[in-house]
């Protein structure tokens, strides 16, 4: 397989008609791209009106109804409903560079690459990012952080703002899990990273690739620059991290988690002490947000693998199966 001879589509999935500006944004930066989609699918969740008002819009595009539970559930929609080859993620918050597909696709040229994530860089829709907000805790806003490595590497797991999978890994480990993933705009659970680890548990030889090259913007609105927002976040970061645990196993739900704490961390608060010793205040709270922010998490990751061990998982999160697709649909010869 080529780049020349990969066929791509690409999964938005959308919930509310408040966020319809970013919604158009993100289609049309996938309808401008340099190597076009074979296919872009847009999977509108429980929202009728949103549902239609998107087919008008965008008549060109597979606009489809997520039939399946909130959050996840629109995912699995997206992907059963496409029929490329590989499928592409992308938020419909998020606004995709002119070549984000054609990088996104270029590492799928070696058949042990399962899927490959990009870049995503911070929109900021304040007059200026908040000094106090340190680049280590950038995936609290669903973008690239500091300790994600800076040129093409293997990754545990790919950000679900940016991601794409090949699709026979959809067909042979199932979507994503349901019961996690957006809810509503509310995160419960990491559904990209438990789908990422099941890869990586099935395909112990494959990999899975962040390749910076392949870039999107991801709108921040002012709520999202509070403390108030990063604390928020964190707690439920924290309960989800001992989901993934009771799902996963808590050696590989948590193997890139060590590294960053131990390593990542620590550096990020001397890199803001250092800055205050130069005159820049605002490093001190960077310091501090690291510190206080993954106090947050680890007491709600606690807290929440006491909860677990009480009320084990049950069925509510189960594994949809994702039916393989007619060859001629794929348009493969």
């Amino acid at each position: 397989m080529t780049q020349s001879t990969i066929d791509v589509s690409v999964v938005v999935r959308t919930y509310t008609e408040d966020r319809w500006h970013y919604l158009v944004e993100a289609l049309e930066s996938v309808l401008s791209q340099t190597r076009p989609p074979r296919e872009l699918v847009v999977v509108v969740d429980h929202n009728p009106a949103l549902l239609a008002r998107t087919k008008e819009r965008f008549p060109t595009a597979l606009v489809v109804e997520n039939t399946e539970p909130r959050g996840s559930g629109a995912l699995n929609s997206g992907v059963m409903a496409s029929s490329s080859q590989v499928i592409a993620f992308l938020d419909d918050d998020a606004v995709a560079d002119p070549d984000w597909l054609e990088r996104l696709v270029e590492p799928y040229a070696d058949p042990l690459v399962l899927g490959v994530g990009g870049s995503i860089q911070p929109l900021w829709e304040t007059p200026t990012p908040p000094r106090w907000f340190p680049q280590e805790f950038l995936w609290v806003i669903g973008c690239t952080y500091r300790g994600l490595p800076e040129t093409t590497a293997p990754v545990r797991n790919l950000i679900g703002c940016n991601m794409s999978l090949r699709r026979s890994v959809f067909e042979e480990i199932g979507g994503f899990r349901s019961g996690i993933g957006h809810v509503g705009g509310r995160p419960k659970g990491d559904e990209e990273t438990e789908l990422c680890i099941r890869v990586g548990q099935r395909w112990p030889d494959d990999v899975l690739l962040h390749h910076p090259a392949a870039r999107v913007s991801h709108k921040v609105p002012a709520s999202r620059a509070r403390w108030s927002y990063l604390y928020s976040r964190c707690m439920l970061e924290g309960r989800s991290k001992a989901l993934m645990g009771s799902l996963v196993g808590s050696r590989d739900g948590l193997s890139a988690e060590r590294a960053y704490v131990s390593r990542t961390l620590p550096r990020g608060v001397l890199r803001g002490l250092a800055d205050t010793v130069r005159g820049d205040w605002s490093g001190l709270a960077r310091s501090w947000a690291i510190v206080s922010a993954l106090a947050v998490t680890g007491a709600n990751y606690a807290a929440g693998a006491v909860h677990q061990r009480l009320r084990p998982v049950s069925g509510d999160y189960g594994i949809v199966p994702i039916a393989p697709i007619r060859r001629s649909e794929a348009g493969h010869e």
